[in-house]
């Protein structure tokens, strides 16, 4: 079966909801906790000064990733039954182009403007006016932008099918990548406050 977790898992509709909302609320809250309600933090990263957005959404991403592998590994659950969206190419580059932009001029993100909106910060409000203004735009626009939007289609892709290797090579692979770029940017957060003192 493909689709969502909580549809492969047969969750009740209300449990599903109840599931969503407490995930929500609690994503927020450990987000607003590690500073990510603040433009200053979150754009402290394109300074080279502190990393911490890219420490921990990266090790969000690795950790998923192997705790998915492992449920694969062990028959608990097929990462193929795993609902995931078709790829894109051109216009998830695009989008992808689009939302680093906003991020480096408005210090926020999708995702942690609503952090920063639910903290009142007006700066994060402003952001997510400007999110919504978009998003409206090309909802109704979507005649104009659907070429695009549907442009080099490659369907369901994951990179170990992509690379013809096993996905244990790849989930080694991101994880020792990870472990670099901890590594790295350790060093350049050394280098940069050192300068700035």
């Amino acid at each position: 079966m493909d689709g969502p977790l909580s549809v492969v898992l047969k969750f009740p509709h209300a449990l599903e909801m109840v599931a969503a909302v407490a995930i929500g609320l609690g994503f927020g809250f450990v987000l607003e906790r590690a500073g990510f309600g603040r433009a200053d933090n979150l754009a402290a990263i394109f300074y080279g000064r502190d990393f911490r957005v890219m420490r921990v959404m990266f090790s969000a991403i690795v950790t998923a990733m192997i705790g998915l592998y492992m449920l694969d590994l062990f028959g608990i659950l097929a990462v193929s039954s795993i609902g995931v969206i078709d790829t894109y190419l051109l216009p998830q580059i695009l989008g992808g182009l689009l939302l680093g932009g906003g991020f480096i001029v408005g210090g926020y993100c999708p995702g942690t403007s609503l952090v920063g909106a639910a903290s009142g910060k007006s700066d994060a409000m402003l952001f997510l006016a400007g999110l919504v203004g978009g998003s409206a735009i090309f909802t109704f626009g979507y005649d104009s932008f659907a070429p695009l939007q549907n442009a080099t289609a490659m369907g369901r892709l994951l990179i170990n099918e992509y690379l013809h290797v096993s996905s244990g090579i790849v989930v080694f692979g991101v994880a020792l990548f990870a472990v670099a770029c901890f590594w790295l940017v350790s060093k350049i957060e050394w280098r940069v406050n050192r300068s700035l003192v």
